[in-house]
This record gives C-alpha cells, structure tokens and sequence, in this order.
C-alpha cells in the first residue's frame, strides 16, 4: 500500500521487537484522512523514497531514517553474513542457543548498541509508537518523558551479606520533588543499554549521568541483588568503588566520604627496555609505586614513558580523557570499610593536558612512550615550564637506573683572540656544572649519558649533538692549556652559532666582513705586473689578498679558462714588491710546468722562477733561496718530501689539487707535510666523485676547517650522499664558502671576449721521449742526405714523411707502433682537461688531423663507458652525428678529424674546442674553432691547442708566427707549405 504524497500524511518512528536482534525501531508514512486522523494506510520510510516526502521532513529525520536503515534486518545479515546464508537460516544458525556464534552476536549487539544510541539522541518530540501485532505501526503512542530521571543505587550491609538495589525518581513540579519509578515487575524493557533509554508501561525514560541499563536490567524481576559475607570485600573492590565513582550512592553499614581537594598534576616518567606491560586503571596511594602501561603498538626497545596522573591529597590518579568524574578508593579498617570519594577537577586536568601538548609532549588518554633521545631532550626543555606550571615530574619507583630529570643548560661565549677564537662554555644538569671537555668528550664518542656525581644518570640532549656538533669537532686545546680555541678560518660556523641564538659572540668589525666579498678592498696591481685583469680577474686577485691578511687559505676553483693563473702570478708578484724574501712552491702535474714556466716569462718576467724537476735535479733546497717562485710537480714532492718540508715557503700553492683528492694517496701525504706561512690551491672541478674530495683540498689550506677525516664522514659525507640531506649540504657549504671563490663561464660573460685562444704545453713521457729522439735521429740523418744529394724542391715527400712520423710520436708513439704499451704526456694532459670540462657540464669538441690519433682517445673513453659523438671521412651518416652531439646533453664530446669537420657543420652546443696537433696553416685551425664560434653561439669559446714540448709541434707553432703573413695570403695546403720551407727552416725543425 503507498502512501500519496500528494494527500496529508504523517511521518510516525515505531518500536518493534524482533525475534533475534531485541527492540528496533522503524520510520512510516501514515495518510490521514479528512479530520486530519492516522489511518491504517501507512508505508516504510527509507533512503529509497525519503525524497518524496520531503515537505514534511527536517533535518533529523532525514539523520534519523539513514540510521534507521542501518538497523533494519536486511543490513544487519548483509553486513555479518559472511558466509551468504539466506536470512531465515543465518539467524537461526547464528542464535541457535546450542551452537550459535558468540562472537558474532557480541559483534551484532555492540554494532546495535551504538547505532540506536545515535537513533535515541535524535528522537526527543517525535511521534514514537508501539507497534501492533497487526503490523500497525502507531498502535499506541509512546510518552517522551522530557526530564532526565535519577538513580539511586542502594547498599545495606548486614552482618552475614550485602543488599543491593535502586531506586529510580523522576522530578516532578518546580520546587525540587521527585516521584518514585515503579519499574520492577512492571514489565518494564530496555530499548537502549549505554545510554540507558527504559520504557514502564508507555513511559519513556532516559537518564542523567548515564546510566547504563544493565545496571538495571537485573532488577526488572527482583527486589535486590544479595552479596554474600565471604565475597564482599571483592565486589566492593571490584564493582561498589566503580559505581560510587559514578552515580549517586547510599549506603547503610559503610560510610562514603566524599572530599574536595585539590589536585597536583604528576608527570611520571618510566624506562620502558624490555616489552610493554599493561596498565589497570586503579587508584594508588601517592608515593606507592604506580602501574605501568604503554599503547598496543608500542614497541620494546629503548624508550621513556610518560604518564599523567593527578595527586588529590594522599591520593592519585591516572588521567583518563573518558573516565569519571570522580575517583574512589577503598580503605579497610578492621571490619568496617570506608570509600573515599575524591571528585576531580576535570576542566583543570584537561588544562594541565593541553599545557604538556602545547610543549610537543602529546599524549594520548595521559600515555606516550618517546625514543630515550627525544624523551630527554624534550625534559630539558620544559622542565624549567613543568615547574612553573605546578607539575611534580618523579621517576618510576621501580626502575633501577636513576635519571637526572631537571633543567640542563649550555651558554657558549666565543671572542676573537690574536690568532683564534677563545671558546668559553658552560654545562650545567641542575645545581652541577659539568666541564665542558668532558661534554665534547662524551658527544664525540656518540655517549649520550654520563653519571652526575649523585649518581644520577644525565642523559645529554639529542639537539646538543645536533646544534653544537661542528663546534665539538673543531675546537683545540693548545698544549700546556686549560683553554679550548677554534681556528679564525671557522668564522663562518661562528656566525651561524651567533645567528642561531646557539652561542654569544665578540668579534673585529674588520673580521665580521670576511663574509661578504662585496666588501673587500680592491688592491692596486703590482707595478710590475705585465698584462691586464679583467674586472672578475681584478676580484678574484683581491680576494686571494683579503684572504692573507687573514693568513686563511683559499681554493680558486673557476671554470676551466677564466685565469687562475694570470689572477696567481699577480698575486705572486705583489708579494715580491711588497717585500715577501721566502719563496712560494707552485705544485702541479707534471705537463704543465712548462705552460707556468711561459705565463710567469709573460706576465711577471720580474719574478726569478726555478723550475726544480729531473732525473738529475740538485736535492738541495738551499738552491731555493735566490728564487721567487719554485715549479715542480706533484711526482717530485712526493719524492723529495723529506728535504721540501724542513723548508719554509711563502706560499704552497696546488694546481689541479684535485690531485690530492684521495686522503690516503701518497702525494696527498706529502703535500700535507709542505710548511708555508699561507695556502692556496687551484682547480677548476674541486669535487669530482665524493664528497671526501672536498674534505682533502680544504683540510690542505686550512687544517681541521671541515674537523677529522672520520668526523667529516659522519657528519657530512654519509648524510648528503646516502640520505641526500640538503640541510647538511647546506651547512658544509657555509662552512667553506668564504675560502672557495668559483666563478663559471656565464657569470662572466660580459667581462668575457668571443674567443679565448690558449696555447698548452705537454712534457713527453719518458718512455715517449725515447722514441721520438731515435725517429728524430733518423729522419734527420735522412732527410739532409736527401737534400744534399736530391735538392729541396725534390726532397719534399721524405720532409714530410719525417715531420709527420715525429708529430704522431709527440702525440702518442701507438700511432707508430702499434706494440708500444707506454704512455703519453700530451694524452695525459688532454684527458685530464677533459674530465675538468665534462665535470663542469661543458661540451668540447676535440679536433685532431689525426685519425689514429682521434682512435686512441676513443679507446680510453670506451674503457670509461663515456658517451661521445664521432666524425671523420668515412663517417656515412654525419648528420646524425651532429644533431646527436647538440641536442643530448649526456653527450659531451665530440672528436672530429680536421678535414672532414673543419667546414660546413653548425656545432654552437660546444663552448671549448680542444686542437690535439697543430696545423700547417692557422687558417684551418680558425676554420675549425669557427664550428663552434659562429651565429647562433651565446657563449664565450675556448680553444686549447695542445703542444708536445721540445717536439717539432713546437717548432711548427714557431714557424706559424714568423711566416703567418704569409700562411694568411697564400698558404692554403701542405703542399704549399712545404714549399715555403728553407733548409734552415728543416735544420730548425730536426734540431
């Protein structure tokens, strides 16, 4: 039958009782007729059809017939029926009072329970009915009650047993009077147990206090509860002290006290090492030892429990978010029992709450266990605030490892000495003060506690080892004192110290600006300085001299190019007309003391520069004394370190240090031995593969700057590369940034020409040199018996054959010979510089005449798995290439043989090229570097050409430079160029 919603109507809510799921409720849309009269014409209301019966509907019961579904027989078998049994046969399975499924009914019951609590709160002022047999669903109304009633639940002891039973009243009138309930044997039922909801009769009760009704179903048909005399005390305990707690008790043969007290907030904190243990929720005397309890989730291990308990006189108790109001305790004297009710302050215990939370200590119902690090850490915080606040903070009285649980403190002053920072610290765990060696001692080691001399244990703070963990690493006790000092070149972490509120400081203002390089004076260049700086040059030249005057030493790290050595040689040179008398020691790899050796003649020919290397060098450093400027290579002082480090220099100067990279190299060893009043070092790629490449060059130039090596790796090398944390890569940055001055290619653009051309000179290998000394030989021999019998003109063929045998040799003797297993100067040097540029995310092209020659730099780069782009003559697809090499930015090479590259490819992804051998005709070489230096290039283009020194390369570069009117007008092939030769051009050549 359906209800019209067209006609009058009314929604009515109707108690039913099933068979197996107790009272339910259901919501019905009943017509009315013409005098506005419930028919029998009525209809479930459900989620399904709410909708249509709107206008007469508010918002509750909107709430009330979605929950109402909820309950209905079909969602309840739909929701526990596991196995899809039809519904007839499900209840009876799982009800069956043999065989049925307890666990299931308890799941049903307590799923019930809560839904029709949340269905009771909304019906206040309904139509609610009883229904009728006959299906009726307002057969007979039920009567709301409006007021909450009150129970009173009653003890008399007698001398051999207990009674026990309640009263019911209900207020009636203004004046306070209340009428007894008549409920037992009145067929009264319980339509909801928490809260209790009871109907006697077609009264609907409901409660304060909330009552729980099966409190009171057993009394439905019975007049009271007998306890006997020998269970008495255990169901005082147990169940009387409970229930005084929370509703209204009297009693006859006991006296209840209730006291007003106010209440202590207790913090107890507990080692919780082995698994956890669970906590009662009784009530203990102050000073007794209290339970212990920690969350199901918790696990074992090394933790410190906190517990919120409130002392209320002699008593305390556990906080408890949904406990009573009131808390009792029983107390036997002799035979007679006393039950003292304490009533708590739970607006002040949810205040002392919100007070730990509002410190980060967040605890859930008053429990939370902490890893022992964070526990104490956040104890030596608040315990000044814990104080203050009221709160008695004690230690579990069964743990045998006493704490120190009071306010720790660290004040660090630094002030600026002579020659370091003074440190002055002071440690204090409560009335002790503790040295602060002894601290820097124990967080060093990782020791988190130490015994006071009380015999407590104090356990450090986690934010001491994390906030002052640099500082403990640096500091130095100078021999023979009771002083700790940090060196100068720490500025930088003692500004962080100051920023950060960690330490007070006392610092020069002339210091304080060591940081800000827009800052430091510009220093006039020396007079006799033979060139020009540009403006990026100009400071870098004033940094290395800001620096010294702070007897700091300093990494130069710009990009490959833009003059490291033209900014050291000016440096040098200042120091000579300042008066400097000691030498400075340039260290370097071994092909490069010849290109030092041209740059110093260049720019700073005043300086007197001995190179000291060879087999036959004089081992004597007195030699040194009438020099300004010693050249030699790593290879010799690792040798010769003995003599080299009883000598003082004015400065050591590294280039290329990333020679030194590895802390346990030999060379990094000797090096580090090397006695100079000042430090600086040159590189173009300071970290090449670990973070440890850094450690090494700035423990050079400034001696425990980044602490000891073991020290570095845990504090910086395994956080940023294992854990990748940016804050640890951060503060290692600040910790060298004023002592590393980098510069790359586009932050200098505009200080920059279009091209910059350099010319490099390689030393020949031993091995090499051997080779190329027999060939010269040789062809020497060969090639003027040719001319004297032959003449120049018919001569040419052999000329050339000779010129381009000992070229190849100079390059690599494996173009040759392809047996020979030595290796090359020149090879040496342009991988070195081509690690440097590919590190720096530069793209080289790599120009050789030489196709052999391009075969053995593609042989290396094959060994190391590294990509690169290929052209010669018999490359078929050369497109391919070109685009491969400017469009992926993994590929950073590209090796051309001069012909086939030298014309007609656009390559401006390149900003270096690198020329392998030089050419007859500078001309080609223009045409080559114009591959990259062309339209549509945006940044400066560096071409290296590389020289095998003592080689007829170096005799051809000269030859360039006298004939290069010439080459410019008329030398367009080697065959011409060949002609330009005279006989002494060739005796120059071979000689």
């Amino acid at each position: 039958m359906k209800v019209s919603p067209t006609q009058p109507f009314q929604i009515v809510y109707s108690l039913l009782d099933h068979e197996f799921l107790g009272y339910l409720i259901e919501a019905f849309v009943v017509q009315r007729n013409s005098k506005g009269e419930l028919t029998l014409l009525n209809q479930t209301l459900s989620t399904q059809n709410v909708g249509e019966f709107a206008q007469e509907l508010d918002e509750r019961d909107f709430e009330l017939v979605k929950l109402i579904d909820s309950i209905q027989q079909d969602t309840i078998v739909k929701k526990f029926n596991t196995k899809k049994l039809p519904a007839v046969d499900f209840f009876l399975k799982i009800y069956d009072p043999q065989k049925g499924d307890k666990l299931v009914q308890e799941a049903i019951c307590g799923y019930l329970e809560n839904m029709k609590a949340q269905i009771m709160a909304l019906m206040p002022n309904k139509p609610f009915y009883i229904m009728g047999n006959d299906g009726n669903p307002a057969w007979e109304p039920i009567v709301w009650m409006p007021e909450p009633a009150r129970v009173h639940f009653h003890f008399v002891r007698n001398p051999d047993s207990t009674h026990y039973f309640p009263i019911i009243r209900y207020p009636v009138g203004q004046a306070g009077e209340t009428e007894r309930v008549e409920f037992q044997f009145k067929d009264a039922l319980m339509i909801c147990d928490e809260p209790a909801y009871m109907m006697v009769g077609n009264r609907l009760y409901h409660f304060s206090k909330n009552v729980d009704g099966k409190k009171l179903r057993p009394f439905f048909n019975k007049n009271h509860i007998i306890i006997p005399r020998n269970i008495e005390q255990q169901y005082y305990e147990r169940f009387v002290t409970q229930l005084i707690a929370a509703y209204d008790v009297y009693a006859k043969g006991f006296e209840i006290r209730a006291e007003v007290l106010e209440p202590t907030p207790v913090l107890t904190v507990s080692e919780m090492i082995m698994s956890s243990r669970s906590l009662s929720a009784s009530v203990v005397k102050a000073g007794s030892d209290a339970p212990d309890e920690l969350d199901a989730d918790e696990e074992s291990g090394q933790r410190i429990a906190f517990d919120l308990s409130f002392q209320y006189g002699d008593f305390t108790f556990r906080f408890d978010s949904f406990g009573p109001s009131a808390n009792v305790s029983l107390e036997k004297k002799n035979d007679d029992y006393v039950f003292h009710k304490i009533r708590r302050d739970q607006r002040l215990e949810r205040h002392k709450l919100g007070f730990l939370r509002d410190t980060g200590l967040d605890l859930r119902h008053g429990r939370l266990a902490l890893p022992k690090s964070e526990a104490f850490s956040w104890l030596s915080e608040n315990s000044e605030k814990l104080r203050e606040a009221g709160f008695l903070l004690q230690q579990h009285a069964q743990d045998t490892k006493r704490y120190f649980l009071g306010y720790s403190s660290i004040n660090v002053s630094i002030q600026e000495g002579r020659d370091w920072f003074d440190i002055y610290a002071n440690v204090r765990f409560g009335d002790f003060e503790i040295p602060f060696l002894k601290l820097r001692t124990l967080i060093l080691n990782k020791k988190h506690e130490f015994t006071l001399p009380n015999g407590e244990v104090a356990v450090i703070p986690e934010a001491w080892f994390t906030k002052y963990s640099e500082l403990f690493g640096f500091v130095e006790q100078p021999e023979g004192t009771d002083q700790l000092v940090l060196q100068k070149h720490h500025l930088a972490l003692v500004q962080e110290l100051e920023r950060d509120n960690l330490a007070t400081t006392l610092m020069s203002r002339k210091l304080e600006r060591l940081r800000d390089f827009d800052e430091i004076e510009r220093f006039p260049l020396p007079n006799h300085f033979n060139g020009t700086l540009r403006p990026y040059q100009q400071a870098g030249y004033d940094w290395m001299n800001f620096l010294r005057q702070y007897r700091f030493g300093g990494c130069l790290a710009d990009d490959m190019g833009l003059g490291k050595t033209v900014m050291t040689l000016a440096m040098l040179q200042g120091q000579k007309e300042a008066g400097a008398t000691d030498p400075t020691l340039l260290v370097m790899p071994t092909s490069l003391l010849y290109n030092w050796e041209l740059e110093a003649r260049k720019f700073t020919p005043d300086l007197r520069v001995m190179v000291y290397t060879g087999t036959y060098r004089e081992k004597n450093t007195a030699q040194f004394d009438g020099y300004d400027l010693i050249l030699t290579s790593y290879g010799i002082v690792r040798i010769d370190i003995e003599i080299l480090s009883d000598y003082r220099f004015n400065y050591v100067i590294l280039d290329e240090s990333q020679a030194i990279k590895n802390p346990s190299s030999h060379i990094t060893k000797a090096v580090m031995q090397l006695n100079a009043a000042h430090r600086l070092i040159l590189t173009g790629t300071p970290l090449e593969n670990s973070t440890m490449d850094l450690w090494t060059q700035m423990s050079f130039i400034n001696p425990g700057l980044l602490g000891s090596q073991s020290f570095f790796r845990n504090e910086f090398q395994i956080p940023i590369e294992k854990r990748h944390d940016e804050s640890k890569t951060g503060r290692l940055y600040g910790l060298i940034k004023p002592f590393m001055l980098r510069r790359n290619k586009s932050q200098v653009a505009t200080d920059l020409p279009d091209k910059v051309e350099s010319v490099l000179y390689c030393e020949m290998t031993p091995d090499q040199e051997k080779q190329y000394e027999e060939a010269k030989s040789y062809y020497r021999n060969l090639i003027l018996e040719r001319i004297e019998e032959d003449g120049m003109a018919k001569s040419q063929m052999v000329v050339l054959q000779g010129l381009t045998k000992l070229r190849q040799i100079a390059n690599h003797p494996r173009m040759v010979d392809a047996d020979y297993e030595g290796d090359s100067g020149k090879l040496d040097d342009v991988l070195m510089r081509l690690e440097s540029a590919m590190t720096e995310h530069h793209k080289v092209l790599v120009f050789s005449q030489f196709i052999k020659h391009l075969s053995v730099v593609r042989q290396y780069l094959k060994e190391k798995n590294i990509k690169y782009a290929y052209l010669d003559g018999s490359t078929s697809d050369r497109q391919s290439q070109v685009e491969l090499f400017q469009t992926d930015d993994s590929v950073k090479l590209f090796l051309i043989s001069l012909k086939a590259g030298g014309l007609g490819h656009n390559l401006t992804a390149a900003d270096y090229v690198f020329i392998l051998d030089p050419w007859w005709n500078p001309a080609i070489e223009a045409q080559a570097v114009d591959r990259a230096h062309r339209i549509g290039q945006q940044k400066t283009v560096f071409t290296y050409k590389f020289i095998a020194k003592n080689t007829v390369e170096e005799k051809i570069l000269s030859l360039q430079r006298a004939k290069q009117q010439l080459a410019g007008s008329l030398i367009t092939t080697e065959e011409n160029f060949m002609k330009s030769l005279t006989k002494e051009d060739i005796m120059v050549l071979l000689e």
